[in-house]
């Protein structure tokens, strides 16, 4: 006879709620087999606790359940193909490049923080030097003082756009 699990078993295994496990279930991504009255046990065999494995193990780099799905469906044919192993590596190649620019992005977005930290700094050091002016600042030192304060925030703006955006696109 072949292994069985409940599906308390595989939640408290791979530490998930039985109710994500039905989610998965759901999505088609798990096909537990039924006994009892009406059918309302779900057993899982081993099979199903290898998909669980792998579909846990997708989502944890990053991939969308769609991904893994067709992963686990590779991974559910007799033999190992040539079709079966370039589609796998396309998923994993383009999966690899969307977190290569996630990568550029944030690298991007911290460079950009750096330079803002930086600058933050000069002009508390700067204001720490300088001997405290009670006058109020000339109305044009005033409206240049406050459009440079502006810049950071609408560059900072800008990048939120565009990790977005990046987001977006990668779902």
């Amino acid at each position: 006879m072949s292994v069985q699990y409940t599906i308390s078993e595989l939640a408290r295994e791979f530490d998930v709620t039985p109710r994500a496990i039905r989610f998965y279930e759901d999505q088609g991504l798990l096909a537990p087999s039924r006994e009892g009255a009406g059918g309302l046990r779900r057993v899982y065999s081993a099979r199903d606790r290898t998909r669980l494995k792998l579909t846990l193990r997708g989502k944890r780099l990053g991939f969308t359940l769609s991904e893994i799905r067709d992963l686990l469906d590779l991974y559910d044919s007799p033999t190992d193909t040539a079709p079966q192993l370039q589609a796998f590596l396309a998923t994993v190649v383009r999966h690899r490049e969307v977190l290569e620019q996630q990568r550029e992005d944030l690298n991007a977005t911290l460079d950009e923080l750096a330079q803002y930290e930086a600058e933050a700094r000069a002009l508390l050091e700067r204001s720490a030097r300088a001997p405290h002016d009670t006058k109020q600042p000339h109305a044009s030192q005033s409206s240049e003082s406050s459009e440079q304060a502006r810049q950071p925030l609408q560059r900072e703006r800008e990048t939120e756009r565009a990790v977005r955006g990046a987001r977006r696109e990668r779902t």
